[in-house]
């Protein structure tokens, strides 16, 4: 790991850093990796040589696994993760302390705690770790669009879908797709002034991933959500929004990643809305208007001939 992408590292929550790298590690190393994030606590206190004993693994792939987050030295890396142990538990103050994983005898007072408790660390996370300066260039970008295409794919789909809203509300030409035939087909008469955004939790949808290159080779910005830096989707983007979702056994659900994708296209919203604000506000003003008044007059339809 470079010194750049070491700093890079230690600016991130170094749980959120595990999780996002964990995929591409070698299994040795994910074994050591799967220690930290079920129980980071009783991890940050082991040594070397324990670490090893209860992953099943060499203290050489402890050592390796510690260098691949760009830490010299396992005590610093322990460190790091003591620090992190106890942000988290200021930020889930209040909060039932209980298992993430959700089990099959839960009651649903347990679901309850433990889900709330994972959607809260999802939007705690994905704030802390954010790249401001690639927020600020999306919402640049899309301020400038003279068209903004999305597109995802299962729950991806109903991410793409809010923003395609929030954007129309606010007067901008939006577009959302859900079959990927029709984005891709949308996508390949974009221009160099369209911005086109896909959602993808792993960042590995292939479906997901043409829509991004195709609107790339037809000069648009892209945007990539993803919840994984190193994705073949963050890769084919110009720009990449990336969550610190925690997901539980119930990935089908998508419940910290939908939480966490929502946060992000509440921001990249609101900082549209902001570099506009009087265009904004009106348009806001005016489609309430619509929708609300509208609603409480309608009377019975009148045919006309």
């Amino acid at each position: 790991m470079s010194h750049q992408e070491h700093r890079e590292t230690s600016a991130r929550a170094i749980l959120v850093e595990i999780r996002d790298q964990a995929p591409s590690l070698q299994p040795s190393e994910r074994l050591v990796a799967d220690l930290f994030l079920r129980d980071p606590g009783t991890a940050s206190t082991l040594s070397i040589a324990q670490m090893a004993q209860r992953c099943g693994v060499s203290t050489t792939s402890v050592v390796r696994f510690c260098k691949r987050l760009g830490y010299q030295h396992v005590r610093d890396l322990r460190n790091a993760v003591l620090r992190e142990v106890e942000r988290e538990s200021i930020t889930t103050a209040g909060l039932p302390t209980v298992a993430a994983e959700i089990d099959r005898d839960d009651s649903l007072e347990d679901i309850v705690a433990k889900i709330s408790l994972s959607e809260t660390l999802s939007i705690a996370d994905t704030a802390k770790t954010l790249d401001i300066a690639q927020l600020r260039t999306a919402v640049s970008a899309v301020d400038a669009a003279s068209q903004i295409v999305s597109f995802g794919v299962g729950a991806g789909s109903f991410i793409s879908l809010d923003l395609q809203q929030k954007l129309t509300r606010i007067g901008r030409t939006a577009i959302h797709w859900s079959d990927p035939h029709a984005a891709w087909t949308s996508a390949a008469t974009l221009r160099q002034d369209s911005v086109a955004v896909a959602v993808s939790h792993s960042g590995e949808t292939t479906d997901t991933i043409d829509f991004l290159d195709v609107a790339q080779q037809s000069g648009a910005v892209t945007i990539a959500i993803t919840n994984h830096r190193g994705s073949r989707l963050a890769s084919t983007a110009d720009i990449v929004l990336s969550t610190a979702a925690r997901e539980t056994r119930f990935r089908s659900g998508a419940l910290g990643s939908r939480i966490a994708q929502l946060m992000i296209v509440d921001c990249l919203f609101i900082g549209v809305v902001q570099a506009s604000f009087d265009r904004s506000v009106e348009s806001l003003r005016n489609t309430y208007t619509v929708v609300h008044e509208g609603r409480r007059t309608a009377g019975p339809r009148v045919a006309r001939e």
